[in-house]
């Protein structure tokens, strides 16, 4: 039956399950490190015996059972600065960090962050106490660290980057060690700000690489176009291949992005270089348009191919493509394939697919499909991350989610909470959720890809033009004639569109 055989190709059918519940291992070190994401945050909440026990009420901040429910921003603010007898729970900060871009620019809380650490350790005093900054320059270090690697995208803002140097020069003038931490820290980041300036480069080149190719197929189409299974016939390697494009795409994107996907632009704010700026979710967007991208490729290929057979073998090929994209775990090149098989000019090719053993694509349609809040999808996934999480090889680690809906499902919940409680306090319990969900995407985004790249399979996919919605149709038409009045009056509009 068509649900035995989507369960024998489900990532969580053959995994082995782990029977207790997973979380956190605990040490008692006193200078915590930046923590593996999958270790931040457990099922039941923060990090228990990390949380030093507090009232329900305390500073501007409340807590039920140990967790940390709402604050007001400026008590949040403070509990985000280590002292010399405490430093933040790991989940407080990635959390904090996150969810405090919707209430004002990272830029100004690194500016509180800095005042309150200064004040505080009174780090402005002329005869700074040796003993004193050994005692905080550490766990304010730690803190610039975790902000710096988490979060790198913040510190493009020059503002950041000055108080970030400020800061870090204060604490170092007090020992060589930090000096040489500080320095440590600052080349990083930079190093990490440089590497994603060329990705970006990357990205326009590519962009303009396959415009300039469409412009060559629309006036000469045999001149350049080859297609997809004269550049890898075998439907396994073009999965590992899309598997390289999507975990290198996804490792770009920001934890920030997805709340700044969000951010309400004040209409009454006149700072023109708030939210309003495109760069806050450029990574995002470019992996989306890298979904959309596959979808019309997957189409331009099925539709281009002048023979029926020719066409029914595309239809095959892409199927057993997405069937192995399922099994590593890429469920984004899955669903990318699956929509460009049922894009209407490739859905309407009824003779096309009467050639085709369809049995195999039943199986995957039904995995993603969207019924009961893609239910099947979600159990796979569900299975898929399990793996992960026992995994001995990189290539049991690969969870690459569907990626829009992973948007929507962030977005739903952002939507579904109040930002802030009735007295004014912030929703601290909404933006936890949130950061759980985030944490979870930014464990699978740092997976090494384990396949050898190829280079001409990897260019074909990135740079060959791909057909629009009208080119579709209209090559579409051509291999099956119209069918209806509808169709009849389409085709003759795209004639005439194309020759003028």
């Amino acid at each position: 039956s068509t649900q035995m055989a989507a369960c024998s190709l489900s990532p969580g059918c053959h995994i082995t399950s782990c029977s207790q519940n997973w979380a956190p291992s605990q040490t008692g070190e006193r200078m915590p490190q930046t923590p593996p994401f999958a270790a931040m945050f457990d099922s039941s909440g923060y990090n228990r015996n990390v949380y030093q026990s507090k009232e329900d009420s305390c500073g501007g901040l409340n807590y039920h059972d140990n967790n940390l429910l709402s604050g007001s921003l400026e008590a949040l603010i403070q509990h985000l600065v280590p002292n010399v007898d405490y430093y933040p729970d790991r989940t407080y900060i990635f959390t904090f960090l996150l969810s405090s871009r919707l209430f004002m620019h990272p830029y100004e809380l690194m500016a509180k962050v800095c005042h309150l650490c200064t004040e505080q350790q009174r780090l402005s005093e002329p005869g700074l106490d040796k003993n004193r900054i050994r005692k905080i320059a550490p766990k304010i270090l730690q803190l610039l660290t975790e902000w710096t690697e988490t979060f790198p995208y913040d510190f493009r803002d020059e503002r950041m980057m000055r108080n970030l140097k400020e800061l870090a020069q204060r604490i170092a003038s007090g020992d060589e060690v930090y000096r040489k931490n500080a320095q440590q820290l600052l080349q990083n980041l930079i190093r990490k700000l440089a590497t994603v300036s060329q990705y970006e480069e990357v990205l326009a080149k590519i962009s303009a690489t396959s415009t300039d190719r469409l412009t060559v197929l629309k006036t000469k189409p045999q001149s350049i176009q080859r297609d997809i299974i004269t550049v890898c016939n075998d439907p396994y390697t073009l999965a590992q291949q899309l598997t390289h494009i999507e975990l290198e795409r996804l490792n770009y994107i920001g934890p920030e992005e997805f709340v700044q996907a969000f951010v309400q632009k004040d209409p009454l704010d006149n700072d023109k270089s708030c939210y309003g700026d495109r760069k806050k979710t450029r990574n995002l967007e470019a992996y989306v348009e890298w979904f959309n991208r596959l979808s019309y490729l997957v189409a331009t290929e099925i539709c281009m191919p002048v023979k029926k057979k020719h066409r029914a073998r595309v239809i095959e090929y892409f199927t057993d493509v997405a069937r192995e994209c399922f099994n590593i775990g890429n469920f984004n090149s899955l669903m990318a394939i699956i929509s460009g098989m049922n894009m209407s000019p490739v859905s309407r090719l009824k003779k096309t697919w009467a050639k085709v053993k369809t049995a195999k694509f039943d199986i995957l349609e039904h995995q993603m499909d969207p019924s009961s809040n893609f239910y099947n999808y979600r159990t796979a996934l569900r299975g898929a991350a399990q793996r992960s999480l026992t995994a001995h090889s990189n290539r049991e680690k690969i969870v690459i989610p569907f990626f829009s809906l992973l948007i929507k499902d962030i977005y739903f919940l952002n939507e579904g909470c109040a930002n802030r409680l009735p007295n004014g306090h912030i929703n601290f319990e909404k933006f936890w959720e949130l950061a759980k969900q985030v944490s979870e995407f930014m464990t699978w985004k740092q997976v090494e890809c384990p396949f050898e790249r190829d280079r001409k399979i990897l260019q074909y996919l990135l740079t060959v033009p791909v057909f629009s919605d009208d080119a579709l149709y209209l090559a579409s038409y051509e291999s099956e004639s119209p069918e209806n009045h509808i169709e009849k009056d389409r085709w003759k509009t795209l004639r005439f569109v194309s020759k003028v």
